[in-house]
């Protein structure tokens, strides 16, 4: 089914004007070694992970003390050290630009909409840092907050992490228990959060959770406005205070910035929580820099005065990834609200106001786009837009190509894969490499990825699991509470010994790209092979009358047979016929392996608050046990949908 020409190949100018290019020349006369191509490349970065992460500091121009030592790493990966005599600090290499050039462009679904130039911003940086500093924070101090995706929220950031404070934050949508189980564990010394916040046209009042959230935290609590409720909410709080009211006493000064060990923490980011308390994962300012240019840099190709966008919330590990765009001199532009208000055509609107470089998004929104029929190539001016890059869930090969043939034809697609346990990549966009249907370009740079199967060995051509063998700088620096380490290692260290084991199902191409088939604890074992979900959604997902849909196995006669669950399109009804037409779907276009044993419509589908599907907790809801975190999901009523279905009882 994979075409023999590529959907898209880089042209030689675009080659030639790459900073993976300047890079790669610079690499080579410092070494003395000489690239065929990129893939050469890849593996002498591998290889030589401290010339390839030491050169990366010199060539972004990293603003901090470099130190001898670039790695040490000659025991177990957990115990690696990246830069270990480096000092510096994460927001001043994100506050150095200067001017009035534009450093953030922000619209919100209210239509409201805001520009900070870098001289603004670091204005207000200042006299927040001046304000939490009044307030008693400082070095490992835990600042939380539940914000929309705003210019305050980046500054707050910055303010914080300038101190050696460390920053969490989650979206406004999670509801007062969601927020305790996170911010709960970590014992923040402030809390932050919105008056209000817009999704669909409404106006979303979150005045009781956040003072039900403050009691329970009893900390103060910092109020930033923006849906006009600001002076009514703090009224109701012990400890609260408005952000002009927080400032008000400072005047923007020259920043300071406290060095720190390239180690020190910087972000406490949490897993989804669908199975049990969300993990605290504590990642690091430098490795997260680090990671991130990388990632911008090359990956992207993204210069100074380039416009970075990506859909996301506070809530997600992509808002980190955006903010950090930061360092690499672009404008980030940020959306808060819904996608599709008042209409699909919200986002393209901003992209070509805007004249975004980098259009960021997920795999659904990119379906759902393609299902509404909209064809922004022919409605709107992308002609800035080089690159557009998917996330969330494996993006289907229908997706690839309607990306080419309805938003723009020539752009860098990439789908890219990674995670909060690593706030960055494993595999992702390549701009010297086409891009082929349905796969992910290939690997990161000096990231030492393959794909193994059950016994260990590693394998091409099949699907396995995704693993990581050498030790990378963004690795987590230890879970929150965690105190021997024995989560740490469990979450990732388990399956084979010092091996990052990711938890993706996945399998090499021809091409040296990355098919993923989703999660390895969500794939199904029909007769003892291995399917990936990602596979039948493929299939199932490109017929106008599915909307979506959710794969499980049930345990069945000693054995697990495939359960497809699927939302309808509106007006549609799962009739003998439609049952047919899907079973002949996923039969030719995956294999008769894939074909379910039972089909269920269902009125909607579980997700978490950033959007993904939750196959295991369906699966623990299906076989009657327990699902522990309901608040980590957007729906968690959806799951009563799959309790006790009398289709699933023969």
């Amino acid at each position: 089914m994979h075409s023999d020409q590529p959907l898209w190949t880089p042209s030689q100018a675009s080659i030639e004007a790459q900073p993976l290019t300047a890079f790669m020349a610079l690499c080579s006369k410092r070494h003395r070694v000489h690239f065929a191509d990129v893939d050469a490349f890849h593996a002498w970065s591998v290889a030589d992970r401290a010339s390839f992460w030491s050169d990366l500091w010199d060539f972004c121009g990293i603003v901090g003390d470099k130190g001898a030592r670039a790695l040490v790493d000659d025991g177990p990966m957990t115990q690696a050290r990246f830069f270990p005599d480096a000092s510096l600090n994460f927001a001043e290499n994100l506050l150095r630009k200067t001017g009035s050039d534009d450093a953030i462009v922000s619209r919100g679904e209210d239509k409201v909409s805001s520009r900070l130039s870098w001289d603004a911003l670091a204005a207000l940086v200042s006299r927040l840092q001046q304000a939490l500093v009044a307030l008693g924070i400082g070095e490992g101090d835990r600042v939380a907050a539940m914000m929309p995706n705003l210019p305050e929220t980046v500054a707050l950031m910055l303010a914080t992490a300038s101190l050696g404070a460390i920053w969490s934050s989650c979206s406004p949508d999670f509801g007062e228990q969601g927020v305790l189980d996170r911010f709960g564990q970590i014992s923040p010394k402030l809390f932050i959060a919105c008056d209000g916040y817009w999704y669909n046209g409404k106006r979303q009042d979150v005045s009781e959770k956040v003072k039900a959230v403050s009691d329970r935290l009893g900390i103060p609590v910092l109020v930033i406005p923006y849906a006009g409720e600001a002076d009514a909410l703090v009224s109701k709080l012990a400890d609260g205070r408005t952000l002009p009211d927080f400032i008000a006493p400072f005047e923007a000064q020259a920043l300071s910035f406290r060095r720190l060990p390239f180690s020190h923490p910087l972000y406490i980011l949490f897993s989804s929580g669908t199975t049990g308390v969300p993990k605290c994962i504590v990642h690091s300012a430098g490795g997260t820099l680090v990671q991130h240019l990388k990632e911008h840099v090359l990956h992207c190709g993204l210069k100074d005065g380039d416009r970075l966008f990506y859909f996301t919330t506070c809530g997600w590990m992509m808002w980190n990834w955006l903010a950090t765009g930061l360092a690499a001199g672009v404008t980030l532009c940020l959306y808060d609200g819904s996608p599709f208000y008042p209409d699909g055509s919200v986002l393209f609107d901003f992209a070509q106001a805007e004249r975004f470089t980098v259009f960021g998004t997920s795999a659904k929104y990119i379906d759902a786009v393609r299902k509404s029929g909209l064809m922004p190539k022919e409605t709107h001016d992308l002609s800035a837009l080089r690159v557009m890059t998917s996330t969330g869930s494996p993006l289907s090969p229908e997706g690839f190509t309607f990306v080419y043939d309805g938003i723009k034809s020539d752009i860098q697609l990439a789908s890219i894969s990674g995670g909060t346990d690593i706030v960055a990549c494993f595999v992702l966009g390549n701009p010297l490499k086409p891009v082929w249907r349905g796969e992910i370009q290939g690997p990161g740079l000096a990231l030492a990825m393959d794909v193994w199967d059950d016994e260990g060995r590693p394998i091409r051509g099949e699907k396995g699991e995704l693993v990581c063998t050498k030790a990378f700088p963004s690795m987590p620096i230890m879970f929150w509470n965690d105190p021997d380490g024995a989560r740490y290692h469990a979450a990732y260290f388990d399956r084979f010994d010092n091996i990052w084991c990711h938890g993706d199902f996945a399998e090499w191409t021809a091409h040296g790209g990355l098919i993923i088939h989703g999660r390895s604890d969500a794939t199904l074992n029909p007769g003892g092979v291995r399917i990936g979900t990602a596979e039948i959604y493929n299939q199932v997902e490109q017929m106008e009358e599915v909307a979506e849909a959710l794969c499980i196995g049930q345990d069945w006669d000693d054995d697990v047979r495939v359960v497809l669950f699927v939302r309808l399109a509106s007006g549609v009804s799962l009739d003998d016929d439609l049952v047919k037409a899907i079973r002949t779907r996923i039969r030719t276009g995956a294999s008769p392996r894939h074909v379910p044993a039972k089909i269920i419509a269902v009125a909607d589908i579980p997700r978490t608050k950033s959007g993904k599907i939750v196959e295991l907790a369906v699966r623990d809801v299906v076989h009657g046990r327990s699902v522990k975190n309901k608040e980590a999901l957007a729906n968690p009523e959806a799951l009563d949908l799959y309790a006790d279905l009398e289709d699933l009882r023969a």
